[in-house]
């Protein structure tokens, strides 16, 4: 269809589809959708203190020595 709207219009692809897109945003309707709220859950304590050396946990998990 964009196609069919260039060749009649003799324009380029990027000016069909701009000006679709401007079109198409000024008669669009603002949405009234209410905000999205993340609900929080309670994990518990974490079973390791710091997990930055991923080398130390990989030890502390798994009891072996990892290079």
């Amino acid at each position: 269809m964009i196609e069919t709207i260039r060749r009649e219009q003799g324009a380029s692809l990027r000016d069909v589809v701009n000006e679709a897109l401007r079109r198409g945003l000024t008669q669009a309707k603002p949405s009234r959708r209410r905000a999205f709220a993340t609900r929080t859950v309670t994990l518990g304590r974490p079973s390791l203190p710091n997990v930055d050396d991923v080398a130390d946990v990989l030890d502390q998990v798994e009891g072996g020595s990892h290079p």
